[in-house]
């Protein structure tokens, strides 16, 4: 039977702490052989610092550097100072440029241009290229690290170009064809270049077609891209088309999961400032308090709105005591749908399925699935109403058709928020759980006390 993730973890972590408990580098770099880095990373986080420094002084060079891609910022400044200015510039020399980009990115100036001292000219020249943009853009997250040819070369020509650049590139899975002026005119695949006949022209075989992304792309609408055409890289070009950089598989695996957390966060009225790896408890407590805070402000406020609606129908309430027995029901039913109906369409507007008619086929749906689970629930809920009450039909009746009115209202206001925000340049993530059971709780009270007068009122007359 596998072991778990958490199980395998501390296995390793054990296995590792013996080691170097009895200084057997040689076992060390055995058994560390066979981890890849991210498992390697890992083990590293959970050690204490003076057996983090011993066991990454330990690592090969190569093997330190994919070890460094993988930790934050600040441990990587840690790590690194452990060896002398020459080792350094190996261990840097070996990293990806986008990947020491993400790092120096959340570094101070001071320490960015300590590291950049230690990379060679042209590295560092396209680094600080690099930070110029934005960190959530195309050209944030792409990598200088790439293979270009000329569209006029022959297929001979372009082999022997690849044999000498590859070992600068991230990859060289797709090969892309650009002009004299270093625009890009084409792609072609590198079995596609192998299996060619040696004399051809570039040009004759490259596909022109080029799936690119401009250097201000949101990295959310890279990653939608390249998930749409199944690729292993994309291109990144100016607007004049020339190709500046590309971005790969493993950087948009990171996105995607960087934006999922993002909106998770967000619809939960919560920020990922809140996910810190920090051992001061009080800066901790502080990160969750700021985060959560203005949220539950919100919630508050809309609270003390509810409750000025209640104290509105004051006098129906105390002629009918009996009717507050039913409110947390209502709220809690209408919430659901309303939580239901948000998630759904923030989901379909975050990976792209929801736009043009959509918008209104997807409006539609919600309102159509609010009307009949509400139908349901109404239909269900006044019988038990009937049961419960000995037979009180118009208390009943009050219950079951408030509820209807509520879901249905609630499944209306969940779909219609987030594409309202979206419509009006907001991101519809910020729809979150409070503001919309909030807004569905105000509605929620209304609908249930105008009923109430009014059918108690027609009924009972």
């Amino acid at each position: 039977m596998t072991k778990p993730n958490s199980e395998k973890l501390i296995d390793r972590i054990n296995i590792v702490e013996n080691l170097l408990e009895n200084d057997d580098d040689l076992k060390l770099n055995e058994y560390i052989e066979e981890l890849h880095p991210a498992d390697i990373a890992e083990i590293l986080l959970e050690l204490d610092d003076d057996n983090q420094e011993k066991f990454f002084s330990v690592l090969s060079w190569e093997q330190a550097s994919k070890v460094l891609e993988e930790v934050d910022s600040d441990t990587f400044v840690e790590l690194l100072e452990i060896f002398k200015r020459e080792q350094k510039i190996l261990i840097l020399d070996q990293m990806a440029q986008d990947d020491i980009v993400d790092l120096l990115a959340e570094l101070s100036e001071e320490k960015r241009k300590e590291i950049i001292s230690l990379l060679d000219l042209e590295d560092a020249k396209d680094v600080r290229e690099l930070l110029i943009y934005e960190e959530d853009t195309a050209g944030g997250i792409m990598t200088k690290e790439y293979i270009t040819v000329r569209k006029d070369i022959t297929i001979y020509q372009a082999i022997e170009d690849l044999r000498e650049k590859s070992s600068d590139a991230e990859t060289i899975y797709y090969v892309y064809v650009v002009d004299k002026d270093e625009k890009l005119v084409g792609v072609l695949s590198l079995r596609e270049l192998i299996v060619s006949k040696p004399n051809s022209i570039i040009e004759e075989i490259m596909h022109e077609k080029v799936i690119s992304v401009n250097l201000s792309t949101d990295q959310e609408d890279v990653a939608r891209k390249v998930s749409k055409y199944d690729l292993l890289a994309i291109p990144v070009v100016d607007d004049s088309n020339k190709i500046m950089g590309i971005i790969t598989v493993d950087d948009i695996i990171d996105v995607i999961e960087e934006e999922a957390t993002e909106d998770i966060y967000k619809f939960a009225g919560t920020s990922e400032t809140e996910d810190i790896e920090e051992d001061n408890i009080f800066a901790r407590i502080f990160a969750s308090v700021k985060s959560r805070l203005p949220w539950l402000i919100v919630t508050l406020f809309g609270g003390l709105l509810s409750a000025q609606i209640i104290g509105g129908f004051q006098e129906v309430i105390d002629k009918n005591a009996i009717l507050a027995l039913f409110m947390p029901l209502l709220a809690g039913m209408g919430g659901n749908v309303g939580t239901q109906s948000s998630t759904l369409t923030v989901r379909g507007i975050a990976i792209g399925n929801i736009h043009g008619k959509e918008v209104f086929r997807t409006l539609f749906q919600e309102i159509c699935v609010g009307f009949l689970v509400g139908l349901c629930c109404s239909i269900i809920a006044a019988l038990v109403t009937l049961f419960l009450q000995k037979g009180e039909l118009v208390l009943s009746l009050v219950v079951g058709i408030s509820m209807w009115a509520n879901m249905l209202t609630a499944a209306t206001i969940g779909t219609l928020v987030p594409l309202i925000f979206k419509r009006i340049g907001v991101d519809p993530a910020v729809a979150s759980a409070p503001f919309i059971t909030t807004t569905i709780d105000i509605t929620g009270l209304s609908i249930y006390f105008t009923l109430t007068s009014v059918l108690l009122t027609k009924l009972v007359m």
